[in-house]
């Protein structure tokens, strides 16, 4: 198969990102955080509608417990947002509210392995701390060559 490369170079050079504002980014993990914990909150609440004894099992207010949902909270999280940005392309609720994507540097759309990569990325802890500074740049980001951009100020 034979390709034009002044093709292939315009096609680059026809793609024009705007990385999205702090602002932005900040709403993004905000209300993805909000519709997380209330997803969660609705499997418990299912959980505990179908087993009343699950409540009990729940209640582990020990150091080593906390820490455990502390954990298990990060890994959920992190293939959670995976998962929704492979699916959707690079969108999760607060990137579709905020009308931002998370794409590749090149500007390329998200594949499926690096959606899951950002978001085990986010599995570590203090990733959040990581977007502070100007401009905003998340472990999340560097670590997986990728950006999230404001789709109205950018041009594909």
């Amino acid at each position: 198969m034979e390709t034009n490369n002044n093709y292939d170079i315009l096609e680059q050079e026809a793609f024009n990102y705007v990385p999205a504002s702090q602002g932005k980014r900040f709403a993004n993990y905000l209300i993805d955080m909000i519709a997380f914990y209330l997803l969660f909150f609705l499997i418990a609440v299912l959980l505990v509608i179908a087993n009343p004894n699950a409540l009990d099992e729940l209640n582990d207010d020990s150091a080593a417990g906390s820490f455990f949902d502390r954990i298990l909270s990060l890994v959920i999280y992190g293939l959670l947002m995976g998962i929704i940005e492979g699916i959707f392309k690079g969108k999760t609720l607060g990137k579709l509210i905020t009308g931002t994507r998370a794409v590749q540097n090149d500007g390329s759309p998200l594949t499926f392995s690096k959606a899951m990569t950002r978001g085990l990325s986010r599995m570590v802890p203090f990733n959040a701390f990581s977007a502070l500074g100007s401009p905003c740049n998340p472990w999340h980001d560097r670590w997986t060559d990728t950006t999230v951009i404001d789709e109205k100020q950018s041009t594909y």
